[in-house]
């Protein structure tokens, strides 16, 4: 007599075939919650026109010969070419600072390439001041 013993194999539990969508789903909301925690916790910039920075702008720099401090192109000391200048360079900065992120002050990044630090290291300073007596 031969005994034959079967052992029942357990069924494999299986996942929904919509599984790694849910998974999926999942990791894009964590990733969202998380990006939008680390905006909330930066402050946000303060609103100045462009013509408000170029207004502080022209007075940080106070050049008779250089007005806005535009030594890049030949102005002759006409303040309405200089004026344009630079709002044209406040646009463009902009843009740039669009495209880094926006992290940090605009006006800082702005003065890495108007001002650089190591030619006037008092420009961001003194256009913060100005900004702040215009409001």
């Amino acid at each position: 007599m031969n005994i034959t013993i079967g052992f029942l194999e357990e069924p494999k539990p299986r996942l929904p075939k919509f599984f790694p969508f849910i998974i999926g789903v999942i990791a894009i909301l964590i990733t969202l919650i998380m990006v939008s925690l680390c905006h909330a916790q930066q402050m946000p910039m303060p609103a100045y026109t462009d013509a408000q920075i170029a207004n502080a702008i022209y007075k940080a720099e106070n050049s008779p010969k250089y007005p806005y401090g535009v030594r890049s192109v030949k102005t002759g000391g006409n303040v309405a070419f200089a004026r344009k200048v630079c709002l044209n360079s406040i646009r463009n900065a902009r843009k740039r600072y669009l495209q880094s992120g926006c992290q940090g002050d605009f006006i800082a990044f702005m003065g890495l390439r108007y001002s650089p630090p190591a030619i006037n290291p008092n420009w961001v300073r003194l256009v913060h001041y100005f900004l702040g007596r215009q409001l």
